[in-house]
């Protein structure tokens, strides 16, 4: 099984429950063609302090340019490759790659042709 999958059928764990991430949905992005999230952790558990979510981005689709006002934000390439330009810094994404964004900074992911999934994590919680 890759790593992602880990991730997609995982479980979140807290002090007084768990949650099997089997029954938490992929959604399309509101905005950009071929990436789909899946929110892992929300505010809702964490009292609005971080948030981590699984990002899929398809073969050759981008999560195109966009910032974030009020949170930073880690990515952490778990499966696939891709580029991403952070601010003006443009760097390979590989699993094991990490990128630190720091809020308002503009940002976008380019998947390969195999696709991408980060884990992305945001303080303060992005949802």
């Amino acid at each position: 099984m890759n790593i992602e999958n880990y991730f997609d059928k995982g479980t979140i764990n807290t002090i007084s429950s768990s949650i099997n991430a089997q029954e938490i949905d992929f959604s399309k992005h509101p905005k950009f063609n071929g990436v789909s999230l899946k929110h892992l952790v929300t505010g809702k558990l964490t009292n609005n302090q971080i948030s981590c979510h699984l990002v899929k981005v398809e073969p050759f689709c981008t999560l195109d340019i966009h910032v974030h006002e009020s949170s930073f934000e880690i990515h952490e390439v778990i499966s696939g490759d891709g580029t991403s330009c952070i601010g003006e810094n443009k760097v390979n994404y590989k699993v094991g790659s990490v990128g630190v964004i720091p809020a308002n900074t503009p940002h976008k992911v380019e998947a390969g042709a195999n696709g991408i999934y980060i884990l992305a994590k945001f303080t303060p919680a992005l949802l």
